[in-house]
């Protein structure tokens, strides 16, 4: 693979988390201020949101997979088994305990997942099924 597309590839995973996000913040914003939820859920319904548009999306375009769409998702939700309760718990803790700004721990979170979800996607998840997708382009 060139360097080319691997740098195309993440500009596309970038503009789809970008998207994810918005979808995550403004969920967020209204399960916090017009539900008025504590943390913790408004955080985790926000991110279930995102991760199904954002994993959606991205196993379409970005990494361009046939992989087994079951697999695939379990192999996400693997990852999510352990992401969402750290940051969570993490999150709840910084913006309920010690009385951070919700939207600012929302968004390290939210930077958290981006990169860590992109290497996990990237070298786990796809690793071996980038561009096999002939409907979008792959091989």
């Amino acid at each position: 693979m060139g360097k080319r597309k691997e740098v195309f590839r993440f500009f596309k995973f970038i503009m789809f988390s970008i998207s994810a996000g918005t979808i995550q913040i403004i969920s967020f914003a209204l399960l916090n201020e017009l539900v008025e939820w504590s943390y913790w859920p408004s955080y985790l319904i926000a991110l279930i949101l995102s991760v199904v548009w954002n994993f959606t999306l991205n196993r379409k375009f970005t990494f361009k997979s046939a992989n087994n769409v079951p697999v695939a998702m379990t192999l996400t939700l693997g990852f999510y088994a352990v992401f969402t309760p750290l940051s969570t718990i993490a999150g709840n803790y910084l913006a309920e305990d010690l009385l951070w700004n919700e939207y600012l721990v929302t968004v390290i979170n939210m930077l958290s997942n981006f990169v860590l979800e992109f290497l996990f996607q990237r070298f786990v998840v796809f690793k071996n099924s980038i561009d096999t997708n002939e409907k979008t382009g792959g091989k």
